[in-house]
């Protein structure tokens, strides 16, 4: 066992950065920062802040999903990326929580 960083993101499928979707342009960078591991999940329903809820019937298609982006790496590895990400994401929720890697490849 080894303790590691798990860091959740809570975003929007209406995100953007430089034109592009948000959730893959960090999994992007993510990826090129040699993070150990990340996933994007798609909610069915859910509201970020104080907005609505919004959920996956086709009136409320358009965009506002919300969009959670998990990612676990050892504590040097989170620290260095973190302040491009809160870039990235101004406004949205980090996460940040210490983990126990019960099995792993880190």
């Amino acid at each position: 066992m080894s303790t590691a960083v798990q860091v959740t993101m809570y975003l929007n499928e209406s995100d953007r950065w430089n034109h592009k979707p948000l959730h893959l342009e960090i999994l992007r960078y993510l990826r090129h920062e040699n993070v150990a591991g990340a996933s994007v999940f798609h909610s069915v329903a859910g509201f970020n802040g104080r907005n609505q809820v919004h959920t996956s019937s086709l009136v409320e298609a358009g965009g506002h999903l919300p969009v959670v982006l998990i990612f676990v790496d050892l504590e040097e590895h989170v620290a260095r990326v973190l302040p491009k990400l809160r870039e990235m994401a101004p406004g949205r929720l980090i996460v940040r929580e210490n983990v126990v890697i019960e099995q792993s490849n880190l």
